[in-house]
């Protein structure tokens, strides 16, 4: 029997769409994480954010946190670089001296929460620090930082300066090393991931963390004492990046789409997701018998006589990279303020 001319047709036409790539194909996104599963990083960050992804992309493109992570936690930016995973996020101050400008946001006494700091920090991002190119080789898609930085150990109540001497504190790298030498402090620069294990073993007295990291790293049992400083002891700053090439890969409605996403935008959730986090830590920290104290403005203020030359040393330290330190930091603080005033 012959067949129509449309007959043939349609089905001519169904057998090149059955061979034609599908415009709305998965693009599965890898994502490295070395981080508790549970952590406010996580669990409020990464998590809703990837899939803020999905859902802006209408389901082209999702992302897969995998269970483990694949490679130390330093190694994490350049394994997005290189293409390891195609999204990593990490700490800049794992690899000293590296990012200079990321320690604009963990001078010292900035006195901000973390969600205020993590909005202003992508703003003056964008608008001073991304032109230096220290991650020109590849697609950011956020720079923030957890809440103010306290001192925990189990060895005494930090009430002096003296009470800070001879404690062997761990830090993380970055500004808070130049700040705790300025000190006295004896420090042991490590990341995150390792200090269970150098509390619990007794390598290290103390830590330098945000206060929610007590729960959710299970420090409670090796800490003793928590110091509460207004305004932060230190900062420390983040980034979440992607593979450049697999995002210019991605067509342009999927790249506006996660930026939609991504930036001032992650910047606000996960910071609340710190914040939130550091909000039940005092109670909990109460709860198990860690004494918290709050230290007094008279050992503030000698704590910032003690640290003052950190940041002119910064500005020196970026004067080089065409960055006007004074300027940016000048900057920084008004966008704090103004975020801290609910514009």
């Amino acid at each position: 029997m012959k067949r129509s001319l449309s007959v043939c047709l349609a089905l001519a036409a169904a057998a090149l769409l059955a061979r034609a790539p599908d415009s709305r194909a998965e693009t599965v996104l890898t994502l490295s994480s070395w981080m508790p599963p549970g952590h406010a990083n996580v669990a409020g960050g990464i998590m809703p954010w990837a899939a803020d992804v999905e859902k802006a992309t209408d389901g082209r493109v999702k992302v897969r946190v995998l269970p483990a992570p694949l490679g130390k936690p330093a190694a994490h930016f350049d394994m997005a670089a290189n293409g390891i995973a195609d999204i990593t996020y990490g700490v800049q101050g794992y690899q000293p001296g590296r990012f200079l400008t990321a320690e604009a946001v963990e001078l010292p006494f900035l006195g901000a929460t973390a969600e205020v700091m993590s909005v202003a920090y992508w703003r003056i991002f964008k608008k001073y620090l991304e032109q230096v190119g220290e991650y020109k080789d590849v697609q950011v898609l956020g720079v923030y930082t957890h809440g103010p930085g306290q001192i925990f150990n189990n060895v005494r109540p930090i009430k002096t300066i003296d009470d800070l001497q001879s404690v062997k504190i761990r830090i993380g790298g970055g500004v808070v090393n130049e700040t705790a030498k300025a000190l006295g402090m004896q420090v042991i620069h490590k990341p995150a991931d390792e200090v269970f294990s150098l509390l619990s073993s007794g390598v290290i007295e103390g830590v330098a963390f945000p206060k929610e990291t007590v729960k959710s790293y299970n420090l409670s049992k090796y800490i003793d004492y928590a110091t509460i400083v207004p305004g932060g002891f230190y900062n420390v700053s983040w980034f979440l990046v992607m593979n450049k090439s697999k995002f210019e890969s991605l067509s342009a409605d999927d790249q506006a789409a996660i930026m939609r996403v991504s930036g001032e935008t992650f910047a606000r959730r996960v910071g609340k997701a710190w914040d939130d986090a550091d909000a039940s830590a005092i109670d909990f920290m109460q709860a198990q018998g860690i004494e918290v104290d709050t230290v007094s403005p008279e050992f503030v203020a000698q704590m910032k006589a003690m640290t003052d030359t950190v940041e002119t040393d910064w500005y020196a330290d970026v004067a080089p990279l065409g960055l006007d330190g004074r300027q940016v930091m000048t900057d920084l603080r008004a966008e704090i303020d103004r975020l801290q005033a609910g514009q």
